[in-house]
């Protein structure tokens, strides 16, 4: 799993939140489901060539937001698939309203027409909560 999480050395947004977020998005699209092990720290912090407080830091706001478990000895496993709210005072449908909003504003600000918007957004919601196919009933003619 760890071999898809990647990171930016050169991106202004922290290697933490970096971390964070790759292991949000496998848990969220299913690549990481409730009961994998995670890499050890030593393991993941050598792969992606980052120190080892910042993956332990990672790892930290993961068990904080009830995602994973850490246990001295046993390693840290995926532990939930629905993240605790971090902020307790914002619901996470302000939160997840708020964040759209960024994203839409990026999207408008890089130049992206509505339809080219709708598509992306079409796509990454049928990845996340792919549709099930429904058979097709017939007709009784008779």
């Amino acid at each position: 799993m760890m071999t898809m999480l990647t990171i930016d050395h050169g991106s202004d947004v922290p290697l933490v939140e970096q971390i964070v977020q790759g292991i949000r998005l496998a848990i969220a699209n299913g690549t990481l489901p409730s009961g994998v092990e995670l890499p050890p720290v030593r393991q993941l912090a050598n792969d992606l060539a980052v120190n080892l407080n910042t993956v332990s830091r990672a790892y930290q706001a993961l068990q904080a937001s009830a995602l994973v478990h850490t246990a001295r000895g046993r390693g840290t496993h995926v532990t939930n698939t629905k993240e605790a709210t971090s902020v307790p005072s914002q619901s996470p449908k302000v939160r997840i309203g708020e964040g759209v909003q960024r994203i839409l504003a990026d999207a408008k600000l890089a130049g992206f027409q509505r339809k080219e918007t709708e598509a992306i957004l079409a796509r990454q919601l049928d990845h996340f909560w792919p549709r099930k196919s429904v058979p097709k009933r017939r007709l009784n003619n008779g």
